[in-house]
């Protein structure tokens, strides 16, 4: 059995490159065929800008040296910090470049955010299983990023949601457009449009959670769900790949909404500028 390797803030060597990640941490199980991918951005546990270069930045890596990732057919995404999965995007980030009428830098923090789960969306390379751990809170671009997992398993007292609509905006990094084919359009719209944090169980009820895990066994859910899907993977990747032939999500349709927002944050008001500080605060307390 080969040995388990973890990399956190270290330089990662993949072909002739060194690679330094300090907002994640990637465990590898070569013999379960598991890269597990954990979220630690700084100051808090959002979609900074360094987590989602980096998180990109990786991806890139698995897409372009297969040899060097041959043994890994999962990438599990989870979180390195209890009782939160991701807060969703960088509101004191959304606030600076709003504030400094930087459009052109808000558009390419959204387009490396939809890449992200465009690839996740479609199995990285094709051909790895993307999961999603969640074991705390998955709220806005958090949740997205849960749901572009082809595989979503929560602990029980996880919640999630999508807040944006409270500050006037909405979820621009797939939100609807996955959740749509997921669950339906009008049940996507309902939870878009709600504001409210959901239950892992009402997420489960609605489709969205495909795995409800007690507190504290998320891990071993995700080992069952592997040990299951590997007993019959060629027909699991192919009946995933057939299901995206039916019902697609192309990247062009990430890109035109997250244009919508982009445009539609730069028309936000004081008032929803202040509501997003209020956020962040609440954020740093949270952590604090």
């Amino acid at each position: 059995m080969m040995e388990q390797k973890t990399y956190r803030n270290l330089k990662i060597k993949v072909g002739e490159q060194q690679h330094h990640y300090t907002s994640m941490h990637l465990d590898f199980e070569h013999e379960k065929g598991i890269a597990w991918l954990k979220m630690d951005a700084r100051p808090r546990p959002c979609f900074t800008h360094a987590l989602a270069q980096e998180i990109q930045h990786w991806y890139d890596d698995v897409t372009a040296n297969p040899g060097q990732y041959r043994d890994v057919q999962y990438i599990v995404s989870s979180s390195a910090v209890p009782g939160i999965y991701n807060l969703g995007g960088d509101l004191g980030l959304f606030c600076e470049l709003i504030a400094g009428g930087d459009r052109e830098a808000l558009l390419q923090y959204a387009t490396v955010c939809n890449d992200i789960l465009f690839r996740n969306h479609t199995g990285i390379n094709g051909d790895i299983t993307t999961i999603a751990l969640v074991q705390g809170d998955a709220l806005g671009g958090g949740f997205e990023a849960a749901v572009s997992s082809e595989v979503l398993i929560a602990e029980r007292s996880a919640k999630m949601g999508l807040p944006d609509i409270l500050f006037n905006l909405f979820p621009g990094a797939g939100a609807y457009s996955l959740l749509s084919r997921k669950i339906g359009m009008v049940a996507a719209e309902r939870l878009v449009l709600s504001g409210r944090l959901y239950s892992a169980e009402e997420m489960f009820d609605l489709g969205v959670v495909d795995i409800l895990a007690e507190d504290g066994e998320g891990e071993q859910a995700v080992y069952d769900y592997v040990k299951k899907e590997s007993r019959f993977r060629n027909g699991y990747r192919a009946f995933r790949k057939a299901k995206r032939c039916s019902n697609p999500v192309s990247y062009v349709e990430l890109l035109a909404v997250a244009g919508i927002w982009v445009d539609t944050a730069f028309r936000l008001e004081a008032k929803d500028l202040r509501m997003m500080e209020r956020l962040v605060k609440k954020q740093i307390q949270k952590m604090a």
